[in-house]
């Protein structure tokens, strides 16, 4: 019998900046209300990441997160699932998740330049905030660096605190590169894998490849793993509908996309979890609730944070 579709909501990420849309929320108050109204819309995970609470730029401060988890935590059930994604050492990369004692995070499984991203600041006419100047131009020579070294201590470390991993794919090798840490024992099975299209540097969001990923994870690990799907941009609804109808969970919010309808900024990330169920339950699909989740993903509960 399938399972009721989980909807995460990714609240702000770090790739947008605050010039790009007056509703990508960076303070700590504002991070924390829009997750939990993406939460009351009908997200049943909350993806997080921290940002300075003076000008928004990206941070791995446990003290943000923190403010930000506890507000959070203190009206509403939602899962919460803590980056570790960035250009920082792993050490840094984990303070919020431990600090926080997540019942998730996500896990990069690969390497990742961002191309392309230089391209978006040119387009901003007047910036809010002098670092995001330096932000854009500098990125053609960034690279997220997720090694093997990198990715065995955030396993281990992670993995010994009782934390759930989502692997995030941008592309095939990443699939495999799973099934790798799964064969050493760093990743259990069922592995939570979220498969990402159309990002630089990763597969792109043609049809053809939501079903080939899903072949190949299929191929590597049957009916031990669970599926979502993420898509930037212009291309969230359509892709999360199709891998939705293919038996996927999905992901939304103003991490991937700034948008609800062509030419329309979303004014919250609840805006597009609701857009999201909208189509969902117009394809008979049920949504999870966060407890649902929690027992769909052998996620240890809310009993277990600090």
């Amino acid at each position: 019998m399938r399972r009721k579709t989980i909807i995460t909501c990714a609240v702000t990420g770090s790739a947008h900046t605050p010039s790009m849309s007056p509703y990508l929320p960076y303070k700590p108050e504002d991070i924390a209300r829009q997750a939990i109204d993406a939460a009351r819309a009908g997200a049943a995970i909350v993806h997080l990441h921290a940002r300075d609470p003076e000008d928004g730029r990206p941070t791995s401060s446990a003290k943000v997160y923190r403010e930000i988890v506890d507000r959070i935590r203190a009206e509403s059930d939602v899962v919460i699932n803590i980056t570790t994604s960035g250009a920082s050492e792993p050490s840094q990369r984990m303070e919020g998740a431990i600090e926080c004692a997540s019942e998730m995070a996500s896990l990069n499984m690969g390497s990742m330049s961002p191309m392309g991203r230089s391209a978006m600041g040119g387009r901003i006419k007047e910036f809010k905030f002098e670092w995001e100047k330096s932000f854009f131009a500098n990125d053609k020579e960034k690279i997220y660096r997720n090694t093997e070294g990198t990715i065995e201590t955030i396993a281990r470390e992670l993995g010994q605190r009782g934390v759930r991993l989502e692997c995030e794919c941008y592309d095939v090798g990443h699939l495999y590169n799973v099934a790798y840490f799964v064969e050493r024992g760093l990743l259990k099975l069922p592995v939570i894998i979220q498969t990402v299209f159309g990002f630089s540097s990763g597969i792109g969001v043609d049809p053809a490849n939501v079903v080939h990923m899903r072949t190949i994870a299929n191929q590597l690990f049957g009916d031990q793993w669970h599926w979502s799907v993420l898509a930037p941009g212009k291309h969230q609804t359509r892709v999360c509908a199709m891998a939705a109808a293919m038996g996927a969970n999905v992901r939304v919010g103003m991490e991937d996309n700034l948008y609800l309808r062509k030419g329309q900024l979303a004014g919250s990330n609840a805006e597009q979890v609701a857009q999201m169920r909208q189509i969902l339950e117009l394809m008979s699909l049920e949504v999870s609730t966060p407890d649902e989740a929690r027992q769909t993903l052998g996620l240890r509960g809310r009993e277990g944070r600090q």
